[in-house]
């Protein structure tokens, strides 16, 4: 059907996609067939044209220097947002717990903060990302005498 020398032979042939030659494949039969009429026949071949093109101007994104700058910017502004929604959370904890708990005098948990105790008598401290950390006895330091 294609001679090896035509320019649509060679277009067929450097389709990566299955489904775009199958299209065009479609399309260059219908440019064979004599029945088709002349506006049918430029309208398949622009459809076919347009899906070709932009499946393969999609597929092929390259990273600019300015994207790249956006990306680390985007990274950078999350990883601040992150840093100041943990502190919040951590001084919001830390004050309902002074509020509501007792400080277990005298005593610092692993990572040298206060140890609150809780209604329960359950003895915990709050870490850097606002979260209770319930501990055992043995977790538990004096703390030094200053």
């Amino acid at each position: 059907m294609l001679k090896p020398n035509s320019l649509l032979y060679l277009l067929f042939e450097r389709t990566e996609n299955s489904q775009n030659q199958t299209f065009l494949f479609f399309v260059l039969y219908s440019l064979n067939s004599k029945i088709m009429k002349k506006r049918y026949l430029l309208g398949l071949f622009a459809i076919a044209a347009m899906t070709l093109f932009s499946t393969s101007a999609s597929a092929q994104e390259k990273k600019t220097e300015a994207g790249k700058v956006i990306q680390k910017t985007g990274k950078a502004v999350e990883k601040g947002a992150n840093a100041v929604g943990n502190k919040t959370a951590e001084v919001a904890v830390k004050g309902s717990a002074k509020v509501a708990d007792q400080t277990y005098k005298g005593k610092m948990a692993p990572d040298g903060t206060n140890v609150y105790i809780d209604g329960k008598n359950r003895k915990y401290y709050v870490n850097k990302k606002g979260a209770k950390v319930y501990l055992k006895a043995s977790e538990i330091k004096n703390r030094p005498v200053q």
